[in-house]
Parts: structure tokens; sequence; C-alpha cells
């Protein structure tokens, strides 16, 4: 891969490929979004013992915020599950990266404290395939010159890019 690719390109991927180019191409939207504020909020003030708990790791391009060494778990923090899938692949995509530095074993955990809900991810031998092709469809993507269509979904409406997409 010529670029890092970071947890943000593996959501942003699942979510809106448009999104993703724009966000690769230096158009960042999300400091002006109160959704976006909010999920910092969440992540800061939910498990404040967590930082002294669990450490901080960053590998290549990602950065995991919350990984148990002992049990060798990612902790994945999310305000809502609407775009589970997304955050699934993400927290694929840094167990993935993990084993590509030598630690085996790893699993993570999706958290949504506001739903009090968790889920646990493992990594398959058919997801590793998956993320050597999502690695590649997202270097097509950033080295585009054209910028992807406007996906016209009811998420867009949420997005920090919709004033940008939608404005005439």
């Amino acid at each position: 891969m010529t670029n890092n690719i970071t947890g943000t390109h593996i959501n942003y991927y699942f979510i809106c490929k448009r999104k993703l180019w724009l966000f690769v191409n230096g158009i960042h939207m999300e400091q002006n979004s109160e959704l976006v504020y909010e999920g910092k909020l969440i992540h800061e003030t939910t498990y404040p013992q967590r930082s002294e708990k669990y450490e901080e790791v960053q590998i290549g391009g990602i950065k995991v915020d919350f990984y148990d060494t002992k049990n060798k778990i990612i902790h994945e923090l999310k305000k809502s599950n609407k775009i589970e899938t997304a955050h699934e692949w993400q927290l694929k995509y840094y167990i993935y990266i993990f084993e590509k530095a030598g630690m085996s074993g790893v699993s993570g955990v999706l958290e949504y404290p506001k739903l009090r809900k968790t889920t646990k991810i493992y990594l398959s031998d058919i997801d590793r395939e998956r993320i050597v092709e999502i690695e590649n469809e997202i270097e097509k993507i950033i080295n585009s010159e054209i910028c992807p269509d406007i996906i016209n979904s009811k998420i867009c409406k949420r997005c920090s890019y919709y004033d940008f997409c939608y404005s005439e």
C-alpha cells in the first residue's frame, strides 16, 4: 500500500466512498459536526478508569485508544450502532494490523455505551482476504481524480459533509 490506511478510511469506505474521497483530499467537515463532538465526548467520559488499565497503541496509520494487553482485546467505543457494519470492519482492520505487526490472538469488542450493548469481533480468514480487497479498493478511490457520486442515503442528513454535498 502506498498510503497509510487508517481506521477512518475503513469506516468511511463502508459509509460513503464520496466521504472517503473528500476526507483524503483534505476536505474535513468533522470539526463542525455536533454528532462528531458528541461521539468524542462519549469516548472521553464513558470509561475514565480505562486510561489507567488499558494502553493506547499506535501501529502504522492506526491508533487504538483502549487495548487490553493481558487479554489481547481491542476496545472500540461508538455512539450509535446505526452504521455497525462500518464499525465492525474498522475493528477487524485494527485486529488485522495487529496481526501483521506480529501480535497473534487479538480480538475486539465494539461498545455502544449509550445503548448498553457490546459485540465481540473476531477476524476470520475470509475477513483477511476481504481486507486486502478493501485496501486495494480504497487505494483506487484515494488515487482517483474524480470524486464519487452522492449516495442519497438516509444517513446523509446526519453526515458532517451534508451541506457540502447537497448545497447547490
